[in-house]
């Protein structure tokens, strides 16, 4: 039988404002959706060696998920996540470094006391919008999507009253919008961007790739692929636009057609949803990377349902049927002194 966990997991607003005040010293927030990995760990290392006390909060925000299915079928892993962070709060004891101090993990009646579960498109309550930042690239597609990280960004900027908060470069144009955020609402909260996290082939980490199953996650690297290969020509010189997309593009079809060419029992489709490059402030379109600047190279691809699994395959969490959004960056740095 395991022991109970040490570390305080807080369910609602009250307990969380009341455990803070208590906090000496510098105290910093890590979001997360729950579904840990070692990009999260790294961000909380990271934290370890800038603040004194970090809380750590899970919560599957509601209002940013595409669709009710994604909703409905997000995993709860509340416990092995908390397990997790026992483990890594060892790990940094016996370093010396600063210790997990607590997970808040609030309900949604907590969150969101107005806001009906089944329809939460419908907008009751109150939301932050950040506007035109928020309806590109990611926002193109899922236009309520970046409302919902603003909303559930201040809830719980205003309920842990972090020094700093920590997010993952991977989601770039996530970034972008929380630092909007907190200088406009004049958010008394530095933001921290560590860098991704990835796999030996290159695959960032995310929570979303437990559903992949093995032969989609095979395949899924394709976006990393895109990306750098338009991220050596921008290297080798190249700044116009047309050229770095080009180049981006034709790795991402030549996979497309491997995939086409194999039965229904081998391959794994997937579609383009973008590949674009962008303004690292703005996310506006950049037509030639200004070689003082740089610019954002940033894409998204949707895996597709398998259309049939093997018996002895991995396919994933919901056995393959889901759609898999997945997105990814890279910062195409200055290539000149400013």
């Amino acid at each position: 039988m395991s022991a109970p966990p040490t570390t305080p997991v807080l369910r609602t607003v009250s307990s969380m404002r009341r455990f803070r005040s208590t906090l000496p010293g510098s105290v910093s927030l890590v979001p997360t959706m729950g579904m840990l990995h070692s990009g999260h760990m790294s961000l909380i290392r990271l934290a370890a060696e800038q603040t004194d006390s970090i809380v750590i909060s899970i919560y599957a925000n509601p209002t940013q998920l595409a669709t009710a299915e994604e909703r409905a079928s997000y995993p709860a892993t509340l416990e092995a996540d908390v397990a997790a962070l026992e483990r890594l709060d060892d790990e940094l004891r016996r370093d010396g470094a600063a210790r997990i101090k607590a997970v808040f993990a609030p309900t949604d009646e907590e969150m969101y006391p107005y806001l009906d579960s089944t329809d939460v498109a419908s907008g009751l309550g109150a939301f932050v919008t950040i506007s035109p930042l928020a309806g590109r690239l990611e926002g193109a597609d899922q236009p309520a999507h970046f409302n919902g990280v603003a909303t559930v960004c201040l809830k719980l900027f205003n309920a842990v009253k972090p020094h700093k908060a920590y997010f993952g470069e991977k989601d770039f144009q996530q970034t972008v919008v929380i630092r909007r955020l907190v200088q406009d609402f004049l958010v008394d909260t530095d933001v921290v961007v560590g860098e991704t996290v990835r796999e030996d082939d290159g695959l960032a980490l995310s929570s979303r790739n437990a559903y992949l199953g093995s032969r989609r996650r095979k395949v899924a690297t394709v976006l990393w692929r895109a990306l750098c290969a338009a991220a050596k020509i921008y290297q080798d010189g190249e700044t116009r636009r047309g050229e770095i997309l080009a180049c981006s593009l034709t790795e991402a079809k030549r996979e497309q057609s491997l995939q086409e060419q194999m039965n229904g029992c081998d391959r794994a489709r997937f579609e383009i949803l973008y590949l674009e490059l962008s303004d690292l402030d703005s996310m506006e379109d950049v037509e030639r990377v200004n070689p003082r600047k740089g610019a954002l190279l940033s894409g998204a691809i949707r895996m597709l349902p398998l259309e049939a699994a093997t018996g002895a395959e991995n396919s994933g969490l919901r056995n393959g049927a889901d759609w898999i959004r997945l997105i990814d960056s890279i910062v195409l740095r200055p290539t000149r002194g400013l």
